[in-house]
């Protein structure tokens, strides 16, 4: 089979950032990367499905909306991928956005939301407290962030 492309690149050498993974026709795919690969201790489960709901929550809510295409975790959990359409998202707007989220998580203090047996497939297992942890740590690295740092390196 053919090596896919997030396989190319040498994890080793990854840090927590947000970076362009590939773009598919105006489909563009980021890496918002918590954790730096390989290096434990790894997202906790129950904190990273907190924060899915709320990333995703926030950003389908926010006025860009109608180009968010999809927030979700990383099997290795060391952080999200975040699809986004082209041009209606640009790359610097990508960045600003996941910054709010992450600010908005870091600060949430509600129920969270999608999580009765009906909206959730394992509702349960949810760790705000965490996930606020982990969403602030990450608002701190994107501070600053521009459209040139989501490059991932060579």
């Amino acid at each position: 089979m053919e090596r896919i492309a997030s396989f190319t690149v040498d994890h080793n050498k990854l840090l927590p950032g947000m970076y362009l993974s590939r773009m598919d026709g105006d489909i563009a795919t980021y890496d918002l990367r918590f954790v730096k690969p390989n290096t434990p201790p790894f997202l906790e489960i129950p904190a990273a499905h907190t924060i899915e709901h709320l990333f995703a929550t926030f950003v389908r809510n926010s006025p860009l909306k109608d180009g968010v295409i999809y927030f979700g975790p990383m099997g290795c959990r060391t952080g999200f991928y975040f699809l986004v359409r082209e041009p209606q998202i640009a790359p610097a707007d990508a960045i600003r956005l996941a910054q709010e989220a992450l600010l908005f998580i870091a600060d949430y203090a509600g129920e969270i939301p999608g999580t009765t047996a009906a909206e959730c497939g394992n509702y349960r297992e949810h760790d705000l407290s965490r996930a606020r942890e982990y969403a602030r740590e990450m608002a701190a690295v994107l501070s600053g962030w521009q459209p040139e740092d989501l490059v991932y390196m060579a």
